[in-house]
C-alpha cells in the first residue's frame, strides 16, 4: 500500500537533486528549505529514499506521513 510522505530538506536543492527524485514533487519549503513529497511504496522503499538523501548529502529536517 502506497503512503504519501513529505520530507523537509534544509536549504534549497539543485536541479541535479531535483532530477534524482523524478517520482516526487519538489517545491520551495518554509524557512528557506525544500519540501519533497509524494507516494512511497512500502517501508523498504522509504529506507531507499532516505538512503538517496544521505548519498546526496542532504539533511532531512523533518519527515512526515501525509493523509491520503
Amino acid at each position: 500500500m502506497r503512503m504519501r510522505y513529505e520530507f523537509l530538506i534544509g536549504g534549497r536543492v539543485s536541479d541535479t537533486v531535483r532530477a534524482a527524485f523524478p517520482e516526487f514533487d519538489v517545491v520551495e519549503g518554509p524557512a528557506g528549505g525544500t519540501a519533497i513529497y509524494g507516494r512511497v511504496r512500502d517501508q523498504a522503499a522509504l529506507r531507499g529514499v532516505l538512503a538517496r538523501f544521505d548519498d546526496l548529502g542532504l539533511s532531512v529536517v523533518e519527515m512526515r506521513k501525509l493523509p491520503d
